[in-house]
């Protein structure tokens, strides 16, 4: 089956055009910077002589709608030129679900509602997915659409890592609890993992990290989310582009009353305005790493604090656990960054976790995505995220089930 997956940001979308079957990529790309003053694309395709092909596409400000239809008008042209095959389903990440979505869904109208419901807990990423969602249903009357949600993989952490300690009618009236994210990535990372390792997931023990601008940290103990550093929001647990991750909610109520700030100002700042850009003025791993690298003293700050965090989660998920299979990195940060897969796995020997520097810096070299000291207890991998393809394989498994 050849699913159409959208993947919608706050300011970005994704999309693909998957052969579920076999995990084939016909076609993908991504536009950037919507909503901005210039945006981009990128579209990747395999022509019908079967070579690879590349472009790209700068654009006057797009929104996600405008957005679509340049992606419409790409696969229009594809299907005539290259003989691109047309898609028999479309699966969505939507990044909120609450507590009322376990698994994929088929989407009607009820469905958008309870979307639309959730937007204020993710309201940079629910209300674009479901723009995105409506016109596709327009253009695609006759295709079956899935919503694939983020929050869905952490359904089943026990109330004990769900709950938060406050008032209980704060849970009963207005469902506050943690949910986690990025459920679609760790889910797709620790099955990964279980392959590389040529064990049933359902045996293993494994904390997965998904560090790119947004950053999460799970405890996956036989095949399930048992715990995650997300909660209620995409805002607390590690330090993330944006994003301060856990922060004592006294402080940042302190500097709203000497600020004079109100309650969307407070949240602008903590979500926007914070995490490594709060502390060294950019949010780029790969420009924090390099000035680092020549003596920035707030960017070797930056850097320390977000390894720091990491590190912490990884000790706590090993209590959690009960001991660790494997550490596994993922995500444009996770993927790319030596430096700080090397930071967050200091001194943690104690723990059975020792990086190997060479297969660190240059991973796969030798066919493996593997990076831990030969015979170290905890195997340290690395997985390159492909939610597009997950959301795929969840839409088949769904319609397949109908």
């Amino acid at each position: 089956m050849n699913v159409l997956v959208f993947n919608s940001g706050s300011s970005s979308l994704k999309y693909r055009l998957v052969d579920s079957t076999n995990g084939k990529d016909l076609c993908k790309g991504r536009l950037e910077r919507l909503g901005e003053e210039h945006s981009h694309a990128r579209h990747q395709w395999l022509s019908g002589t079967g070579v690879r092909r590349e472009q790209g596409e700068d654009y006057d400000s797009l929104d996600h709608s405008a957005a679509l239809q340049h992606i419409y008008q790409h696969l229009e042209t594809l299907a005539e030129q290259e003989n691109l095959p047309s898609p028999e389903a479309i699966g969505h990440r939507v990044v909120h679900g609450g507590d009322r979505f376990r698994r994929a869904v088929a989407i009607d109208q009820n469905v958008i509602t309870e979307i639309e419901q959730l937007a204020p807990l993710a309201p940079l990423h629910n209300p674009p997915a479901l723009a995105v969602i409506n016109q596709c249903r327009e253009h695609f009357p006759q295709l079956p659409q899935a919503a694939v949600f983020d929050t869905a993989f952490h359904q089943r952490m026990p109330a004990h890592a769900r709950r938060y300690a406050v008032p209980d009618h704060w849970y009963r009236d207005h469902r506050v609890q943690r949910y986690g994210f990025h459920g679609i990535s760790h889910g797709y990372a620790a099955r990964a993992a279980a392959q590389q390792l040529g064990r049933p997931l359902e045996q293993l023990k494994l904390i997965t990290l998904h560090l790119g601008n947004g950053a999460s940290a799970a405890a996956i103990k036989n095949g399930h989310s048992v715990d995650t550093s997300m909660g209620m929001t995409p805002l607390e647990g590690l330090v993330m582009g944006t994003r301060s991750g856990d922060v004592d909610i006294a402080a940042a109520l302190h500097v709203a009353r000497e600020e004079g700030l109100d309650l969307g100002q407070l949240e602008q700042e903590l979500r926007q305005c914070s995490g490594l850009l709060g502390l060294c003025g950019s949010n780029d791993v790969r420009d924090i790493s390099s000035r680092s690298d020549q003596g920035d003293a707030a960017a070797k700050l930056a850097l320390a604090i977000y390894a720091y965090r990491i590190r912490k989660y990884i000790g706590a998920y090993i209590a959690v656990l009960g001991g660790l299979d494997a550490l596994v990195f993922t995500a444009g940060v996770g993927e790319n960054s030596a430096a700080v897969r090397a930071m967050a796995c200091t001194d943690m020997q104690n723990l059975g976790i020792s990086i190997d520097k060479a297969r660190n810096r240059c991973p796969g070299l030798d066919g493996s995505k593997a990076i831990h000291t030969p015979g170290a207890p905890v195997t340290i991998l690395i997985v390159r995220a492909n939610e597009e393809l997950e959301i795929a394989r969840q839409t088949m498994a769904l319609l397949n089930a109908r």
